[in-house]
């Protein structure tokens, strides 16, 4: 049991590795339940001898209905006290305590049976809420073929190690993340990505773990060992999520802490009072139902259930939120800034214009620049790449993020950058009208001259004018941040349908923006590149797309999406802003619970049975509220079966 209401701690470890999985058992086979139904069939078996006339036999089922509720919660309570902690399980241990010594052993005995029915109730409300992710790690196979000198051998996935060739056959799911460097088949990625299209994959393309094989086999060679993968990596962000409460969560236990010593202290001021009037029997009666009608054990699980719920539904279609606080801020947000590359766009840049200088060749320039971006992650320098494929990799390489990159090629120096780092000189017209064309301009210098022009154009997502169209039907601003010039963006965003475009931004400029924005409003910042981290982690939100993109992008973020599906964003907003509406309504009805019970408990208007049975039967209410948020959303489903729009022509 865990200190929240005695009950589940909600930054328990979820798994440690699919080894540690175990399924939720049904109800009626929880062990966990056993005590409060027990407790429960002695209470009612008491009550109902005791109704038949043989009181001192009804007594004794009741004492049995207290042991067997009280065991629940009894010894835990005592073990925190002697640790110097103090919960709620104290006050109903001492509200217990007072009942009998008072003589209201049937009274005692609900209040146990209830106390712990409540307790498990969460305890399996909890479990409920971590079981879908801790399924993720079911999709790991316990075994996989490796490909060795002397032929194929199965070994346990967990041994799986970085530069080995996993052999996967038709139907067989990846253990780890690879390259493919032998087989061409489709990949099922929806378990992990939330994306139903298959994806063709061949020699050279990436696979991640849990993807399921299509019809023909695979050799794919790990580039993530078995324990330490995306899928792992899936189930670690969001066990950190459980242990990084949010605002809403920090505010109920703001108010619940320093509520149980007050509870103490008011009711012995309570029976203080009962000495000084002359009447201390109704008076302490009187403070031992206060401590149950004040007792914070509804506020002190009103928001943890519901964002374990919220986040687990949502990791299932692939976003991976890794803090109750993010998720509460995530449901604020009333700007989305999106940088372009990447993000905006398909993340595969192809050349489409080259022009050399009088007295270069075409060849000579793409080989150039291809030679001191052989070595660069930016998403430019693949597509340069591929257009000069086998160039020899230049050496003395010094990256200027933002800007370019400077290399020494064949007793050259070459710096390959954008048009704000580089003059494009007697150039200039070409790239002016390569830019207005929504092309991006890579300019090309040798030795301090400019030796052409390079055009390299990054398709705009298919659903990413769609997703920006739902986000302004949801009343939020969208804006591009992008380190390309400015015709480029503008022709870009225009498709996009966005009208606030903002260009040649240095990664520190994107800072800067989101800066200013988070200062009006409540502003997330979507990217996938090491350029956007600042900004990512300036953001009230930072939202990395892709557990392939950027290792900085995705670490600086507050939510990584597992897929490239852009209409994701708009429907996880309205996930989160429901889980907002859901937390903020069980904190209200958690309060209103104590400040109506407190003074129908001191005016002895309810007694201790009454009492205990409305705190406890609110308590079950907001448990039940709290796992609405663990409902599959409705949008997120269809995006999970939708077939993905067509590219955009043109």
């Amino acid at each position: 049991m865990g200190d929240a209401c005695c009950g589940p701690d909600p930054s328990s470890t979820l798994a440690n590795g699919h080894d540690g999985f175990h399924a939720r058992a049904p109800w009626w086979r929880d062990v966990s339940l056993f005590p409060s139904v027990i407790s429960g069939a002695f209470l009612v078996a008491g009550y109902c001898v005791a109704w038949l006339g043989v009181p001192f036999l009804g007594v004794a089922l009741q004492w049995l209905a207290l042991l067997a509720g009280a065991y629940t919660f009894v010894p835990g309570a005592l073990r925190r006290l002697a640790r110097g902690r103090i919960g709620v399980g104290l006050l109903m241990t001492m509200a217990a305590i007072g009942a009998v010594l008072l003589g209201h052993v049937a009274e005692a005995a609900a209040l146990a049976f209830l106390f712990s029915l409540a307790e498990a109730l969460e305890d399996r409300a909890m479990d409920r809420a971590k079981e879908g992710l801790r399924a993720l790690l079911a999709l790991i196979p316990d075994s996989v073929r490796i490909s060795r000198a002397s032929g194929d051998t199965e070994i346990p996935a967990a041994d799986v190690r970085v530069l080995d060739v996993l052999v996967v056959g038709a139907g067989v799911r990846v253990a780890t993340d690879g390259v493919v460097i032998a087989g061409r088949s489709s990949l099922d990625t929806s378990a992990v990505t939330g994306e139903s299209i298959p994806v063709e994959v061949g020699p050279g393309d990436h696979v991640i773990a849990g993807s399921v094989n299509g019809s023909a086999t695979l050799r794919i060679e790990a580039t993530a060992d078995g324990r330490d993968n995306s899928l792992t990596q899936i189930v670690t962000l969001v066990e950190q999520a459980h242990t990084r409460k949010g605002e809403r969560a920090r505010l109920a236990d703001r108010i619940a802490r320093p509520l149980v010593p007050l509870v103490l202290i008011t009711a012995a001021l309570i029976v203080m009072f009962g000495f000084i009037v002359g009447d201390p029997g109704l008076w302490i009666e009187r403070a031992l139902v206060v401590l149950v009608a004040a007792s914070p054990c509804a506020l002190a699980i009103a928001v943890p259930v519901t964002v374990i719920s919220a986040i687990g539904a949502a990791s299932r279609f692939g976003v991976v939120i890794k803090s109750g606080e993010a998720f509460e801020q995530f449901g604020t947000i009333r700007t989305v800034a999106l940088d372009k590359t990447g993000t905006l766009t398909q993340n595969k840049p192809t050349v489409v214009d080259v022009h050399p200088a009088p007295g270069v060749t075409r060849d000579e320039l793409l080989e150039w620049a291809a030679a001191v971006e052989a070595t660069s992650s930016h998403p430019l320098a693949a597509a340069i790449t591929l257009a000069a494929p086998g160039t020899t990799p230049a050496v003395h390489v010094v990256e200027d993020a933002g800007h370019g990159i400077t290399g020494q090629v064949g007793g050259r120096t070459v710096r390959v950058g954008n048009v704000r780092w580089l003059d494009t000189g007697n150039l200039a017209g070409y790239a002016e009208t390569m830019a207005a064309q929504g092309v991006t301009v890579v300019v090309v210098e040798t030795d301090g001259q400019v030796v052409g022009l390079i055009g390299v154009r990054d398709e705009l997502r298919p659903e990413a004018a769609e997703m920006v169209s739902m986000l302004h039907s949801q009343g939020i601003e969208t804006i591009m941040l992008t380190g390309d010039n400015a015709i480029t963006a503008r022709a870009i965003g225009r498709e996009a349908g966005i009208t606030d475009v903002r260009a040649e931004q240095l990664p520190k400029d994107k800072a800067d923006a989101i800066s200013t924005l988070v200062a009006s409003r409540a502003t997330a910042m979507v990217g996938d590149g090491i350029n956007d981290a600042p900004a990512l982690a300036t953001a009230t939100v930072g939202i990395a797309m892709g557990m392939q993109g950027s290792a900085a992008a995705v670490e600086s973020a507050d939510i990584a999406f597992t897929g490239h599906d852009l209409r994701l964003i708009p429907q996880a907003l309205a996930h989160a802003r429901r889980g907002k509406r859901i937390m903020t309504a069980n904190i209200v009805l958690a309060l209103a619970i104590i400040i109506v019970l407190f003074p129908l408990a001191l005016f002895g208007v309810l007694g201790l049975a009454g009492v205990v049975l409305v705190h406890e039967a609110a308590e079950v209410i907001i448990i039940l509220n709290g796992l609405r948020a663990a409902r599959q959303p409705a949008a997120l489903r269809h995006l999970a079966t939708a077939p993905q729009p067509e590219p955009a022509l043109t």
